[in-house]
C-alpha cells in the first residue's frame, strides 16, 4: 500500500467544488462536500474521458459536464441508466490537510 502523501488544503477546495491533482500518470479530482466530506477520483468520465473536476457536485455524486453523466464519488460507478465505472483513490483529512494515496482503491481495483 502506498505512502498517505498531502496534496492540498481543505479550505483550498471550495464547497462543492475540487480540485485538481496532476500526477505523473493521471489527473485526479478531489471533490469537498457540503459536510466537508472528501472524494478523490481519476479527472475523467468513463463515457468519453470528460473533466470530472467541472462538473456538478451533488451529494456523493458529480455530474459530467459533457454529456450529463452521473458518477457516484464513493465508487467510480456511472449512476443508471449509463453503464461505465472510472478509479477512485482512498482520501482522508488530517490537520486541516487533505492526504491522498495514489494506489487505486481496492473498490476500483
Amino acid at each position: 500500500m502506498s505512502e498517505w502523501i498531502e496534496v492540498v488544503e481543505l479550505t483550498q477546495i471550495p464547497v462543492l467544488g475540487s480540485r485538481v491533482i496532476r500526477t505523473g500518470e493521471m489527473d485526479i479530482a478531489v471533490f469537498r462536500g457540503s459536510d466537508d466530506r472528501v472524494y478523490a477520483i481519476r479527472d475523467a468520465c468513463p463515457h468519453k474521458n470528460g473533466p470530472l473536476s467541472q462538473g456538478i457536485m451533488h451529494g456523493d455524486s458529480v455530474t459530467c459536464p459533457l454529456h450529463n453523466w452521473k458518477i457516484d464519488l464513493t465508487s467510480g460507478e456511472a449512476l443508471g441508466p449509463d453503464e461505465g465505472c472510472t478509479n477512485i483513490f482512498p482520501v482522508k483529512v488530517e490537520g486541516g490537510m487533505v492526504l491522498l494515496q495514489l494506489s487505486l482503491s481496492e473498490e476500483a481495483a
